[in-house]
């Protein structure tokens, strides 16, 4: 949906979209590969869940169960050329992305093979390679730079696309405002996509938001909008495409709202004890996983022996991934500093104030 920048965008509806039920325009290979890493989503982080319990991963970790439909139908409207740009909530957008289970399981035991060399941990994977920009920790603190990397793309005049999720929580802050008034302003190719999970750690959005439909904050910038149900992972995909073509073909940025449910605390120590019962019996209710697995299987896409090999095989990728880290070797302390610089320096753990920073470091540079 073009948007006139005389006039504000039509909003496409006050609800949730719902796709209709027919998959008979899709291909069956293709809805396997999403049911695939929907259930290795839920499998990573079940058992990250159980390592985390274990004392294997330290600090703070979140999860993404409940939002696999979310996660799975916006990258698939990515192509690998396009940029990346996540919250702290992130495990399941780096396995989208491509990224190898092990790796990325071994960042979360803060291992010398993960994405970040474990330097990360949980809230800040990052792969260039994959086009991963991170992972942040900050509450918006993803969004001017993924802003930014938008205006290098515009500048140089190339055709990828960014994307930047973030939480509800985040649409208050002021980072958010202030980058989608430039977004429109400059018409960058980025698509803001607010995970709505209906809970800023354990504030809803009534309460934290004027306006609780979030989508409809773009129009102060008159830029393009549009929510959409975040549990039907193939409304997420074409909605996502809709925004990622626009951002790619006419530059201009949209801003998506993806409506979903948080099967767990906010974190991995959160027992949210702020919500009632009744509300996770109806949240659960509408797993999108189970869903979309009984949509394939009713589809004929894939009968239950199918569907039990698939699982079993993930089961395996799944425990391989927790081997891997568990065997991989902690970073060094001599490589303390490596990467926390532009340029290299001094890693010297036992260094003092005062002592050469540069200079003197085994493999550094001159800085002029």
């Amino acid at each position: 949906m073009a948007t006139d920048e005389k006039a504000p965008p039509r909003r496409r509806s006050r609800k949730p979209q719902r796709a209709a039920d027919a998959l008979a325009d899709e291909k069956p290979d293709v809805l396997v590969d999403y049911y695939r890493m929907m259930w290795l989503m839920r499998r990573f982080e079940e058992r990250t869940g159980e390592m985390y319990q274990r004392a294997k991963i330290g600090g703070y970790c979140h999860l993404n169960l409940g939002e696999e439909a979310t996660v799975v139908g916006l990258l698939a409207a990515l192509e690998p050329r396009d940029y990346l740009f996540t919250n702290y909530r992130e495990h399941g957008y780096a396995l989208a992305k491509g990224i190898e289970p092990g790796r990325v399981m071994a960042e979360l035991f803060g291992r010398q093979t993960g994405v970040s060399h474990g330097r990360g941990g949980s809230m800040h994977l990052f792969d260039a390679s994959a086009r991963l920009l991170g992972g942040y920790a900050i509450v918006g603190g993803q969004i001017p730079l993924a802003t930014g990397a938008a205006q290098a793309i515009a500048y140089r005049g190339s055709d990828e696309v960014v994307m930047c999720q973030m939480g509800d929580g985040t649409t208050n802050t002021g980072a958010f405002h202030e980058c989608l008034n430039l977004a429109q302003l400059w018409k960058l190719p980025i698509v803001y996509v607010i995970v709505n999970n209906l809970l800023g750690m354990g504030t809803t959005v009534e309460a934290a938001s004027a306006e609780p439909e979030l989508y409809q904050r773009a129009c102060a910038y008159r830029m393009a909008s549009e929510r959409v149900d975040g549990n039907d992972l193939l409304a997420v995909r074409d909605a996502a495409r809709r925004a990622v073509d626009r951002a790619r073909t006419e530059s201009l940025p949209t801003l998506l709202e993806a409506t979903s449910f948080r099967m767990r605390g906010h974190s991995v120590v959160d027992p949210a004890r702020y919500r009632a019962n009744e509300e996770v019996e109806r949240g659960r209710a509408r797993d999108p996983v189970p869903a979309f697995r009984a949509r394939l299987v009713a589809a004929g896409v894939l009968d239950e022996t199918g569907a039990a090999e698939l699982e079993a095989e993930v089961e395996r990728e799944v425990a391989q991934a927790i081997d891997f880290a568990d065997q991989s070797p902690d970073p060094s302390v001599e490589d303390l500093f490596a990467d926390a610089y532009a340029t290299p320096v001094a890693n010297e753990p036992r260094g003092l104030p005062g002592d050469p920073v540069v200079a003197s470091a085994p493999h550094s540079v001159e800085v002029m």
